[in-house]
Order: structure tokens, then sequence, then C-alpha cells
């Protein structure tokens, strides 16, 4: 099973199997308070996925995690370093791997899997950036191991360009504003499954953080 992490625009935790059968999920809508609530929303989901597949009424067993999805944004500076940094902790005290999932992928396979037999037309996952941005990221389906087809990596456009660049793009807007953290532990399933786990070194922040460290002071006399 995968635990998935994902804090870009609130707080998703959730647990999966790798067929795509949820075990348990969790989350908060709160833009801002991801560090106080990330914790609680952990043990919750450790708790209730030891009872199986959400539904579920058997005896609770012990949860075998293969891999901890850690969602990569686009999104915020702080609060996508508190979920990356709570994947990497939860995966280094079980000793299993991190996976690194752009979470605009997870938003997209939702709505992708929403209706499986449906013709979905190209389109952009788009969310809330602040300062008056959003990030959009372009889709067209999904490939033959079940993972969302990106057109391009993500972006940033302003409010009021945002409908003529994806106009541009051909590209219905879908605007998400949560990721939630069963799609992000699915794509890392898949992505494992198929020996194409994304090489996300750095999150996508898609901007420069609000702080930055100071200038180096000049020696006196220099």
């Amino acid at each position: 099973m995968i635990l998935g992490i994902d804090t870009s625009l609130g707080t998703a935790v959730a647990v999966a199997d790798t067929d795509g059968a949820v075990h348990a999920e969790a989350s908060s809508p709160d833009p801002l308070g991801h560090a106080e609530i990330i914790g609680t929303l952990l043990q919750n989901v450790m708790t209730d996925s030891a009872r199986g597949p959400i539904g579920a009424t058997g005896v609770p067993q012990a949860v075998a995690l293969t891999a901890v999805a850690a969602g990569m944004g686009p999104g915020p500076f702080t609060g996508l370093r508190v979920g990356i940094a709570a994947a990497r902790a939860f995966a280094l005290g079980r000793g299993i791997p991190v996976v690194p999932v752009a979470s605009h992928d997870a938003a997209a396979l939702a709505i992708l899997l929403a209706d499986p037999f449906a013709d979905v037309p190209r389109f952009a996952v788009v969310t809330d950036a602040r300062r008056r941005e959003f990030a959009y990221t372009v889709y067209e389906g999904v490939d033959d191991d079940g993972l969302p087809v990106r057109a391009d990596r993500p972006a940033l456009s302003t409010r009021d360009d945002i409908d003529a660049v994806l106009a541009a793009a051909g590209a219905e807007r879908r605007d998400v504003t949560a990721i939630p953290g069963a799609m992000v532990a699915l794509v890392a399933a898949r992505a494992l499954a198929a020996d194409r786990v994304e090489h996300l070194d750095e999150p996508l922040y898609l901007r420069a953080p609000d702080v930055t460290p100071p200038a180096a002071r000049k020696k006196v006399g220099s």
C-alpha cells in the first residue's frame, strides 16, 4: 500500500493499495495550517487504514506500506515544504522510498476517472497560486500505463490572462480547489508499476519563495 500526502492547496492524506482501492483518507481545506494538522491526519489515516478498504468491516491488521507518495506542486513554498518534509520523514522512519508526484497529475487523474468511459477533451487543471495568479497544466487523456498525459509543464498565468491562455492552448478550464490524497497515491502506484517514477528533485514552486536570505554585508573599508 502507498501513503499519499499533498499540501499544495489544503492538506490531504490517504492510504491506497496498488489497485487503487482507498483504505483511508482525510483532509483539511485550510491553505495555511498544514503544519498544525498534518500529524493528526497521518495518525487518523494510519489507524483507519488498518480496517481494510473504506466500507470494509474486517479485523484491524497492520498496515504494510511500500512507499510514500509526495505531492510536489505546483504550490506555495511553505505549504509544499511541510508535506514533502512529512513524507520524507515518514518514509525514512519506515525504510521505504518516497515517490514524487506532480500534484496536478493527481487532480487530472481524478477528473479522468470520474467517468472512465467519457471522452474527456483536452483540459487544464487550474489552481489558485495566490497573488492574483493561477497555476495550470494542460492534459490530453491517459496513456497506456494509466497516467495522465501532460501536454506541457505546469506554468503560471495572471488571473486576467488565464482564460485567453487556455483558449490558445485549446484546453477546457477545470478549476481545482483540493488535491485528493488517494489520487496522489494512485499516480505513484501506476508510475512504480510502469517503472516511470518522475525525477522531481525540486518542488514545483513556479515562483521564488517570499522570504529570501539577506545579502551579505560589506566589510568596513571595502
